[in-house]
């Protein structure tokens, strides 16, 4: 089998919706990936459909390391190989520092940064020519964001991650980096208290004089996807019109 397959978790809606329908013009069969919501990530595969390439839907929590296992195990039997994992599936708890539980902890720790290690383990068993896993980022892995600490921490440790991991899978010719955006006005937002915050300030405080959009991530994903990107390794590459700049 020779065609390209690519794995896109969190798949159903946003970011990761709109990296599978790009990856499916570009020529790849898809793996979409929910934990939630099946009628967004049948919406994403009938678009993938209609391209012309084939999607195979798959529910998974991947904050759990069975469903993970058995997810690859369904990409194996379907497909046989695998060419690009985008880690983009993401959950976690908007509290204050001293409401949080240890519960809200192992929650998004578990879906945010435990999963870009066994997912990778399982990925890179399957890309017998080499491959590239992306994972998606954010600004709290770098700086103070209110309500943010625990998915602030989860993606610090996805960018720790993402270096280790570029290392020791180099020599399977499998290129691992990571993205992280400012504020995109997706979905996922909405469950942030301090929403209608984040975006004036995105809006009224960016460099570049707009907020980031989906498509601005899905570019830099791609790019990184790319073989023009062969040397950058173990990177993350900020996508947020400079406003990190300003701290």
């Amino acid at each position: 089998m020779t065609q390209k397959v690519a794995l896109v978790t969190g798949s159903s809606r946003g970011i990761g919706k709109a990296t599978a329908i790009r990856l499916a013009k570009e020529g790849y069969d898809l793996v979409i990936n929910y934990a939630r919501s099946k009628s967004g990530a049948l919406e994403t595969a009938a678009e993938i459909e209609a391209l012309g390439r084939k999607a195979l839907v798959v529910k998974a929590n991947v904050g759990d390391v069975d469903k993970i296992k058995q997810l690859f195990e369904t990409i194996k039997n379907e497909y046989g190989r695998l060419d690009v994992f985008v880690n983009n599936a993401a959950s976690g708890v908007q509290r204050p520092l001293m409401e949080l539980e240890e519960s809200h902890w192992d929650w998004t720790m578990n879906i945010n940064s435990k999963a870009l290690l066994f997912c990778a383990q399982e990925a890179a068993k399957l890309m017998d020519q080499g491959g590239k896993i992306v994972s998606i980022s954010s600004l709290g892995s770098i700086r103070y964001l209110k309500n943010y600490t625990v998915v602030g921490v989860s993606k610090a440790a996805l960018e720790a991650l993402t270096r280790y991991l570029a290392v020791e899978l180099a020599e399977k010719n499998i290129i691992v980096n990571a993205v992280s955006g400012g504020a995109v006005d997706t979905e996922a937002l909405k469950h942030f208290p301090n929403r209608e915050e984040l975006l004036n300030e995105a809006k009224e405080k960016t460099p570049a004089g707009r907020m980031v959009e989906i498509d601005d991530m899905v570019n830099a994903i791609m790019f990184l996807l790319s073989d023009q990107s062969s040397m950058i390794r173990g990177q993350t590459i900020i996508v947020d019109g400079g406003i990190s700049l300003l701290v």
